[in-house]
């Protein structure tokens, strides 16, 4: 006798769709439909091509890295106390026994020492937070050497700026809640600089920090900003990115098939997504292995914060080191007194320079698009060897950064590698000057040389070291021609031409253009032409 088994897909409460789940089902489904148009934004946010470059997984990496700080913060949240009320600590780390401490350092040991997994979700959420601000600074200088800030992406550039500058001040707030020696001392730093700042400045202080330094409610304050706003701004910030991001497509490399209208990769649904879940589980679990096995912001080492001691060696978190470094470059004796207040440019000084280092981070999409007159839509990445000036631009600017951030040690520097404290900060000093000019000058000329040896390629192919001697007596060194992949790569790209400078309407050339015309001339001086169509077929001709 034979029998039969009825096949599993048709198993189920949602096999029969007469059936009062399946009925309701398709009933809540059309109701949300039908009055929020969901279907169209799934389609359509599932036909969304994600191009398979590499690169392109740092935005993947800090958007993850984020939903890791939210997890672990909300964690942390339920027993971390944001209060500067005087405590005793009567937790389970002997040596601190007895001593007086602030509710807020009571808490952050309780959640270290006492709360179970409490210390592996500080140091997963630390340690998530250093890889948060890392990636998104790895994908923004992807971006910027790649020329994918250009139009119509020129304000993601600066959305995405903008999450870079919220993830320092969340990271920074962050630092300074568990009012340990550590960040009690950045908080000085932070409050020594307001009150630089003529005038306002010690009214700011005051009122950020609830009186005179430590004051009473800079911790409740500095967590308010930290789970609540901050936070807040930084997730319409991401959502906007991604949003745009939608809507403007991918950049992508340039390859066959791959054109401004067309983007070669795979689609959200079902491919990416399921790559994306795995690699966000992949990221999660390195977070939580860096944590179990590394120990970061040691709180129990460096005590409660007390302002009478002066800590030498104290370092920030290297994302806010920079700050930190361009104090300690600053001239001294700068001071002067006007109309009775003391003006300290030692402190105004590293201000203003970090605040137009920043403004011209933000603004470098629209500052390029005006030298350049370049109006078109860009969806193809440059290789930045074909951008000479612009990658040129970056690296000196990732050197001034590098220098500054290097300043922030200059006390361990010294004593690490027994050298003057003196020395070391004159030598920064010159090397922040000359260090961005050195790195743009021989930026600009490797990527010019790369230039000429991907022109001789194209044209010849690669060497093969077989040596022909020819009917004449003459010895050549056989090419082995070009696949068309890598012949697209190597030419590829547009070629840009100075501005010319033009009279307006009213027939004459004014200052502004002659300033631009300038810039232009300076932003493509030796640039190697591409190579043509023409100059491709004679190669061609003669290889063969």
């Amino acid at each position: 006798m034979t029998t039969t088994t009825e096949p599993t897909a048709t198993r189920g409460p949602f096999a029969d769709p007469t059936s009062g789940t399946a009925r309701f089902t398709t009933a809540a489904a059309n109701y949300i439909d039908e009055r929020t148009s969901i279907s169209g934004f799934v389609k359509e946010l599932g036909r969304k091509i994600f191009p398979d470059h590499w690169s392109f997984m740092l935005g993947e990496v800090a958007l993850y890295s984020f939903i890791v700080i939210l997890l672990s913060g909300t964690f942390l949240t339920f027993f971390f106390e944001p209060a500067m009320t005087p405590t005793h600590y009567e937790g389970t780390f002997a040596p601190m026994k007895g001593l007086e401490v602030s509710a807020a350092f009571d808490s952050a040991m309780n959640i270290s020492f006492d709360v179970r997994g409490g210390l592996l979700m500080r140091q997963v959420h630390h340690w998530a937070a250093l890889l948060f601000i890392s990636s998104i600074g790895l994908h923004m200088l992807r971006i910027f050497f790649t020329g994918a800030f250009r139009k119509p992406r020129e304000l993601n550039w600066v959305i995405g700026f903008l999450l870079f500058v919220l993830a320092l001040a969340e990271g920074f707030t962050g630092y300074s809640l568990p009012d340990d020696l550590l960040s009690g001392n950045g908080l000085r730093i932070i409050d020594g600089m307001v009150k630089g700042i003529p005038v306002i400045g010690t009214w700011i202080s005051y009122l950020l920090f609830g009186g005179e330094f430590p004051g009473t409610d800079i911790v409740p304050r500095l967590f308010v900003l930290h789970i609540l706003l901050l936070p807040a701004i930084l997730v319409a910030a991401l959502g906007l990115h991604l949003v745009l991001l939608v809507v403007n497509k991918h950049t992508q490399f340039a390859g066959p098939g791959r054109t401004n209208e067309n983007v070669v990769g795979v689609p959200i649904l079902p491919t990416f997504a399921a790559k994306a879940a795995g690699f966000f589980f992949i990221v999660f679990g390195i977070i939580v292995l860096i944590a179990s096995l590394f120990t970061i912001n040691p709180i129990w080492n460096y005590g409660p914060y007390d302002p009478s001691p002066v800590s030498a060696g104290t370092q920030p978190d290297w994302y806010i080191g920079f700050a930190d470094g361009a104090l300690r470059l600053a001239p001294t004796h700068l001071e002067v007194v006007w109309f009775g207040y003391t003006v300290s440019w030692n402190i105004l000084l590293p201000i203003l320079v970090l605040v137009v280092f920043l403004a011209a981070v933000a603004a470098y999409p629209f500052l390029e698009a005006w030298v350049t007159g370049d109006k078109r839509e860009h969806h193809i990445a440059d290789r930045p060897r074909n951008a000479p000036t612009r990658t040129a631009i970056g690296a000196a600017g990732v050197v001034f950064y590098a220098v500054l951030w290097a300043a922030a040690s200059s006390d361990l520097i010294a004593t690490h590698f027994k050298l003057t404290i003196e020395g070391v900060i004159v030598s920064l000093q010159i090397l922040l000057i000359i260090g961005p000019i050195i790195a743009y000058q021989v930026t600009k000329r490797v990527c010019i040389g790369l230039q000429k040896k991907d022109r001789e390629i194209a044209l010849h192919g690669y060497e093969s070291g077989r040596i022909v001697r020819m009917p004449s007596g003459e010895y050549i060194e056989v090419h082995q021609p070009l696949d068309e992949y890598d012949r697209w790569r190597l030419t590829s790209y547009n070629e840009y031409k100075p501005l010319v400078v033009r009279p307006n309407a009213q027939g004459r050339i004014t200052a502004a253009t002659r300033v631009r015309a300038g810039f232009s001339r300076w932003f493509f001086e030796d640039r190697i032409v591409p190579v043509s169509k023409g100059e491709l077929e004679s190669a061609h001709h003669d290889h063969h």
